[in-house]
């Protein structure tokens, strides 16, 4: 298929060239001689377009009817190889006037393996020296206003990773996303009835499975308790642990059918939509070279976890303490997963 695309594109030259050549000469040419030149140009596009068609479908057939994995194998020649890569993802509400980071995740992806993880650190978790002078800004969500490089330090500190990129998403990019793919269809946990005038936010969801549209979206992440102070179920993880539990679940969601054959179509819109309201260090064509291994990734090779700890009491500040060693060896335990060859574990 690469040799192809490489003889179509000798071929379109030289098809360039005989054209331009056409133009310099064409006072000594009949009106005749350019038409038949014409039909013939158009001959040779119609031909190449159907044998393009053919090669193309006789390349999907060699990938048992995977057009993506076919797709993705041709971008790879021409992008080159990608490597293993942590990231840390960090989530900031809009409606707020100091930008604190609602959510805070870390991924880790091996293309090899075609396997990766995603990690919740709950917003509260504790990151400053001393716990006996603990105070609200030694929350690892107050690290973003400090700069990104802190809240990077941060959850390397947390992870025991290094972690050179990030990617920072706003509230915005959410809402438009999931509208633009028809929204996303997802099994809410429990009934969520929640109001706040001061945020202009109010969720009203009923339990079960449905097609959510962007405000929705927007309401289910943010939800951690209804107006009469029940939340999700101890089982399920209360409060902010049943929170971060939803959104890993609903990022495998929205990842799963973003990437649908059905919203090829829309791929410039998505584009658009993400790049209008994401921050990262990441340049275009490392993002790029990444697209071919997003678009055939098998979202049931993507596991899910939250640092393990406990909530405490600091000063009279409320933090979570992670567990440094049952972290660390959960973090080992991913990467482990991550980069093993075979099934993925659960």
């Amino acid at each position: 298929m690469i040799e192809f695309i490489s003889w179509f594109y000798d071929i379109f030259k030289e098809v360039i060239i005989i054209k331009r050549n056409s133009k310099d000469t064409r006072k000594t040419k009949t009106s005749k001689v350019g038409k038949v030149f014409k039909i013939i140009f158009l001959i040779i596009i119609v031909a190449i377009v159907i044998f393009s068609g053919v090669v193309f479908g006789m390349s999907v057939a060699l990938y048992d009817g995977n057009w993506k994995a076919c797709l993705a194998d041709i971008a790879s020649n021409f992008l080159g190889g990608v490597e293993t890569k942590y990231v840390l993802i960090l989530g900031v509400s809009e409606d707020i006037s100091t930008e604190l980071t609602d959510t805070m995740m870390v991924a880790g992806y091996n293309p090899d393996t075609g396997k990766a993880f995603l990690v919740s650190i709950p917003r509260d978790t504790f990151v400053g020296e001393s716990e006996s002078r603990a105070k609200a800004s030694d929350k690892i969500n107050a690290q973003y206003q400090k700069g990104i490089e802190d809240s990077l330090s941060a959850a390397e500190k947390v992870t025991g990773l290094e972690i050179n990129d990030y990617i920072v998403v706003k509230t915005s990019m959410l809402i438009e996303l999931v509208d633009l793919i028809g929204g996303v269809e997802f099994n809410v946990p429990i009934d969520m009835d929640y109001d706040d005038p001061t945020q202009d936010l109010h969720i009203h969801l009923s339990a079960g499975t449905q097609v959510l549209n962007g405000e929705q979206a927007e309401g289910l992440l943010r939800f951690r308790h209804n107006n009469d102070g029940s939340s999700y179920p101890g089982s399920y993880g209360d409060n902010d642990f049943g929170r971060m539990k939803t959104q890993r679940e609903f990022i495998k969601a929205v990842a799963s059918q973003t990437l649908s054959f059905g919203n090829i179509t829309k791929i410039n819109s998505i584009i658009n939509a993400v790049s209008d309201n994401l921050i990262t260090n990441m340049s275009t064509s490392e993002i790029l070279a990444y697209v071919p291994q997003i678009a055939v990734f098998d979202t049931s090779n993507l596991v899910t976890e939250q640092i393990p700890g406990e909530t405490d009491t600091l000063n009279r500040v409320s933090f979570f303490l992670y567990d440094e060693d049952e972290t660390a060896e959960l973090m080992s335990s991913l990467v482990s997963n991550m980069n093993a060859t075979g099934e993925s574990a659960e």
